[in-house]
């Protein structure tokens, strides 16, 4: 959509909207009060200064929207068709890779106590296994930042996806 009609939404459809970039109440909430915007670049910015400000607690309770990396997300909506398009760089009939994955994954989950969330969009699963094995050398308080970081990449591509004219890239 165009920043003028996100701007003009009800704020109920624009929270949505939002929402289905990332879960957290006040990142939906500054961006939906601060409208209008003059263009997408403004948007945007605002959104990247309100992830910074993303306690642990608000990306852990985030995390619960993303389905681990190599399995599909089953549900419906916008969040869900996200990841869907976000994870295309997946081959499903690579089995090895897959069982990959789910191993790395399973290990990650008993170290950090959370599911391992990267940006997937633009990156081959090779790439994803070799973060994902990479951040396993993570202590918690880093692994804890890394996934901020990632959690707010998505939600800016997203948001940047949502408003078509956006010319800033996350």
């Amino acid at each position: 959509m165009r920043i003028e009609d996100f701007n003009t939404l009800p704020d109920d459809e624009a929270a949505a909207a939002l929402r289905a970039c990332v879960g957290i109440d006040s990142w939906v909430h500054v961006l939906t009060v601060g409208r209008p915007y003059d263009d997408p670049a403004h948007l945007l910015a605002t959104a990247r200064a309100q992830a910074a400000t993303w306690t642990p607690a608000e990306v852990e309770g985030a995390l619960a929207d993303h389905p681990r990396i190599g399995e599909r997300p089953t549900g419906s909506g916008a969040a869900a068709d996200h990841s869907r398009t976000e994870q295309g760089g997946l081959d499903p009939a690579d089995a090895d890779l897959a069982e990959r994955l789910r191993a790395g994954n399973l290990a990650y989950e008993e170290r950090f106590g959370r599911i391992y969330l990267v940006r997937a969009k633009g990156r081959s699963g090779e790439e994803l296994l070799a973060l994902l094995e990479q951040r396993l050398g993570n202590d918690p308080a880093t692994e804890l930042a890394v996934t901020k970081e990632q959690l707010a990449e998505i939600a800016l591509l997203r948001l940047t996806d949502l408003v078509e004219d956006a010319t800033v890239t996350a």
